[in-house]
């Protein structure tokens, strides 16, 4: 098996945005109401993922040849880490986890993120404090709740 963590390329956006959304789609709705679902899409779009891949900020997790997982960072923050469904459990998000953090620990005293729900173990298996619950309104009545968590160095 060859691992390859690096930064991602203008022509892999796409990939880069399947996987993102892909995972959501797949893992989300044990955790959220569609409504909740669709409403992270915003988030994810071409045009935003591309734009972090232009400025330098989203990092790719290539296994074989084949991109299979994702996460960018920005400052000290943390930010849309993903492992297709079928890669997970093996330790590929940790391997991400790893890069970013080794980069972030260069240059800061801590990481941030924003957890989802089905991530928050991951995250405080690897030291991650929650800082604050946060209950984000969506719309029509309906919310999206998700953790703000740090880890210092």
């Amino acid at each position: 098996m060859e691992l390859q963590y690096r930064k991602a390329t203008s022509n892999e956006a796409g990939r880069v945005c399947h996987i993102v959304r892909h995972t959501k789609d797949m893992i989300y709705p044990d955790y959220y109401t569609q409504e909740v679902v669709e409403y992270v899409d915003r988030y994810y779009t071409f045009e935003i993922i591309k734009s972090d891949i232009e400025q330098g900020i989203t990092r790719v997790l290539v296994k074989d040849g084949e991109i299979i997982g994702t996460g960018s960072l920005t400052g000290n923050h943390i930010m849309r880490v993903y492992v297709l469904p079928e890669y997970q459990g093996q330790g590929f998000g940790s391997k991400i986890m790893d890069e970013l953090e080794k980069e972030i620990f260069a240059g800061f005293d801590d990481c941030v993120l924003e957890s989802s729900l089905p991530a928050c173990i991951f995250y405080e298996n690897r030291g991650y404090k929650t800082m604050k619950h946060i209950k984000e309104d969506i719309g029509d009545g309906k919310c999206m709740i998700y953790e703000l968590m740090r880890k210092e160095k």
